[in-house]
């Protein structure tokens, strides 16, 4: 049960991930969590580095940015970073993970999910058989929900810790 919550590759943020080893691997298909992944949550619109991350990636892999927020949130990224969204995904369960796959005709292996989170991002990366990729938080603030998550997060955290499986700041990939 544990092993769900072990992403494949841990780094410090979506800037430090060796898209170059992914693509090499065989991914094919990016999905990013939005909040405190590639924005904080109050940030209306993607920064400048951003931009110029997602402009890179675009001829290797097809970026899609899936959330658990509404369509309004994911708007302005969608159309500032010309890539495709999934809204209202309600990670971790299946069912949007399970469309993507149906709509852009990847297998399971040609995908990989970036997150900050254990109990949303890696959990439903795992259960999909993705390649799950955890980074590092980019902001405190969060909704109650999103803390509400954290607190039993840190739970789990503090186990993988004590067995040397996922230590903060020992990144991986």
């Amino acid at each position: 049960m544990m092993d769900l919550f072990i992403p494949d590759i841990y780094q410090q943020s979506i800037y430090t991930i060796d898209y170059k080893k992914l693509h090499k691997n065989g991914i094919k298909c990016l999905l990013f969590d939005l909040d405190n992944t590639i924005a904080p949550y109050n940030t209306l619109e993607p920064d400048q580095k951003v931009k110029e991350l997602f402009a890179r990636l675009e001829n290797d892999f097809k970026i899609i940015i899936i959330s658990n927020n509404n369509k309004n949130r994911l708007r302005p990224f969608k159309e500032k970073l010309n890539v495709d969204t999934a809204y209202s995904s309600k990670k971790p369960f299946k069912s949007k993970y399970k469309k993507i796959l149906e709509l852009y005709k990847f297998k399971v292996s040609e995908v990989a999910c970036i997150g900050d989170q254990l109990l949303t991002d890696i959990l439903g990366a795992n259960r999909m058989g993705f390649t799950s990729i955890l980074v590092n938080r980019i902001a405190k603030y969060e909704t109650i929900f999103t803390r509400i998550n954290r607190f039993f997060e840190s739970f789990i955290l503090k186990s993988l810790e004590q067995k040397r499986i996922l230590v903060s700041g020992e990144y991986y990939d």
